[in-house]
């Protein structure tokens, strides 16, 4: 284990690192990029302006990813593209592990002497071994409410990859953009370049069609009509799973991903009887409660999901809602006929996730429970993640829609805003059309 001296080391190193190569004299508040969702994969895409000259990315948003990882055998061309060579303080920064060469003629992803790191595919689940690199990058600055100038980092670390560990993502997607918890993910880089906050919000748009919102640095969180989505938040700590989530890891590396303390679950605040073991995280890293982007609803161990949606059933058939038969990848569906609607959503149930305690509670309206799947059916968008999952709840991209998300990586905090549509505001309303 690395002492407090060497991490305090590598921590130093970058903010030298990463401030040096910020080129510009103006110091960015924030920074701000448009996240869209793929209609065909569900998964959310963003993009970034990458090498020199600059060339446009779309990258699938991995909110728990280690780092930013792009394919390097297909067309990249870069005059500022630099390896990362071994025992570099970049290589102490990624926690990179081992020394390579590359049998065959420089280029992007095949050098000599360069350390190595795990590019890895969350949505397949695979991961590569390759290069750890360095390239030029932009995007754009916001004061909260509007984009400004565009500010780049010369230096911005990344991991080239394998054309195939594209296999699964959204078309035209040329690799993943990691949000995670660690030095070398997309806010902390950012935020050591730019010396401003380490915190980062997302706000996820629920249309295939409007762009949503990830801001780099703290509010306001500007939204139409005049919302500061930053006084929406609530708060509760993030946990640090001390075992890694990833495909592939090192012996001792925790995980970069989000965990935070659901104890309980209630539908119309009424407590759902399952056992609450499942809800702590084990010295396996088992168990517990994560926030993703990558699963597109909400995944439940089996006991876990089995006695939350027989409560929902419960309390549906309570409201007159009628069930009907399942649509896949859903086991619960009613008919749409008996439901009206709110300024939630559809008037179902309320599904609450209790925190810290009973007062901070994130409340789950229709908007974000019910998918309508044709005219007449709408189903829970939760589902079963099977007997023994690594993780016991995973919340997925569906219920973080029209929420805002703040991550405050220096006080290990998550705020969460509930949903914005009472609030009379989504999150496809951030203004990237001014300048």
């Amino acid at each position: 284990m690395a002492s407090s001296i060497s991490k305090f080391l590598f921590f130093s190193s970058l903010l030298f690192i990463s401030s040096s190569n910020a080129q510009s004299s103006f110091r960015p508040h924030a920074l701000v990029i448009p996240v869209s969702k793929d209609s065909s994969t569900l998964q959310y895409v963003t993009s970034i302006n990458q090498r020199t000259p600059l060339v446009p990315l779309q990258l699938v948003v991995d909110l728990g990813g280690q780092f930013l990882w792009v394919d390097c055998e297909q067309n990249y061309v870069s005059s500022s593209y630099r390896p990362a060579r071994c025992r570099s303080a970049q290589c102490s920064l990624a926690r990179a592990s081992g020394c390579g060469n590359c049998f065959s003629a420089p280029k992007p992803g095949c050098n000599n002497n360069t350390c190595g790191v795990l590019p890895d595919n969350t949505v397949t689940r695979t991961a590569s071994s390759d290069e750890l690199a360095e390239d030029a990058v932009s995007v754009q600055s916001t004061d909260g409410s509007n984009p400004g100038r565009s500010v780049s980092v010369s230096k911005f670390l990344f991991s080239c990859a394998p054309t195939s560990l594209l296999e699964g993502l959204a078309s035209g997607a040329k690799g993943m953009a990691g949000l995670g918890r660690t030095r070398i993910a997309l806010p902390s880089q950012f935020a050591s370049a730019f010396s401003f906050h380490r915190k980062f919000a997302i706000c996820l748009s629920s249309s295939t069609t409007a762009d949503g919102v990830i801001f780099l640095g703290d509010g306001p969180y500007g939204l139409l009509p005049n919302v500061d989505a930053s006084q929406l938040l609530i708060y509760t700590p993030l946990i640090l799973n001390p075992v890694s989530t990833a495909s592939a890891y090192s012996q001792g590396e925790p995980s970069a991903e989000y965990f935070i303390g659901v104890k309980s679950i209630q539908i119309n605040e009424k407590a759902v009887p399952f056992n609450t073991s499942l809800l702590s995280i084990n010295s396996e890293g088992v168990g517990g409660t994560k926030i993703s982007t990558v699963n597109p609803y909400t995944v439940m161990e089996t006991s876990i999901y089995s006695a939350f949606t027989k409560a929902f059933i419960s309390a549906a058939a309570s409201m007159n809602i009628t069930r009907v038969a399942a649509v896949a990848p859903f086991s619960v569906c009613f008919s749409s006929k008996n439901v009206y609607s709110t300024r939630g959503g559809v008037a179902v149930p309320t599904i609450g996730l209790v925190l810290q305690n009973n007062s901070v509670v994130w409340r789950i309206f229709g908007a974000n429970s019910m998918v309508f799947v044709n005219g007449d059916v709408l189903c829970l968008g939760f589902v079963d993640g099977g007997a023994n999952p690594r993780t016991s709840i995973v919340i997925g991209g569906y219920q973080l829609e029209d929420n805002l998300l703040q991550f405050d990586l220096a006080a290990s905090r998550l705020g969460f805003s509930s949903s914005l549509l009472f609030s009379q505001t989504i999150c496809s309303n951030f203004n990237f059309t001014s300048n």
